[in-house]
């Protein structure tokens, strides 16, 4: 219950803090936080990431819900072996952030983009990121440091 609990809470945080920015920001309006080093901006993500397949949104909506589905099966099965808490974590928090990002995609025809960071590299600065971006690369980082107790 308590890696279902941490999809739904991984979801429901990043759709509320995209309703807030969606609602209360403008696409130019960018606002520094933690002495400079992030900045709060919006930003609507057509692609996949860093605006991969951005002409082909259709085709990006059936990949994302396929990998979702693909995890939600995994998950299931995993769970149901009683498998290494490590990658049942990993498995709902990419399950949390894909799902929120997926709902995005299906209602907004976008995905709500609000952060960034400042940075010594210029690459990195340019990238927007949301929540469940994260929440997918550390449960991915998980999934693949649990891989030896497959």
């Amino acid at each position: 219950m308590k890696y279902a609990m941490a999809a739904a809470a991984v979801f429901a945080g990043d759709f509320f803090l995209k309703e807030h920015i969606e609602k209360r920001r403008g696409c130019k309006e960018e606002t520094k936080i933690c002495g400079g080093r992030v900045v709060i901006k919006k930003y609507h993500n057509k692609g996949a990431a860093l605006n991969f397949m951005e002409q082909q949104p259709a085709a990006v909506k059936k990949v994302c819900g396929a990998v979702l589905l693909l995890l939600g099966i995994l998950w299931s099965f995993f769970f149901r072996r009683k498998a290494n808490p490590c990658l049942l974590l990993g498995l709902s928090l990419a399950i949390g952030g894909g799902a929120s990002n997926f709902y995005d995609r299906m209602t907004r025809g976008y995905v709500v983009d609000y952060f960034s960071f400042c940075t010594p590299w210029k690459w990195l600065n340019r990238i927007i990121f949301n929540i469940s971006d994260f929440c997918i690369f550390l449960g991915s980082l998980l999934i693949i440091l649990s891989g030896k107790d497959l």
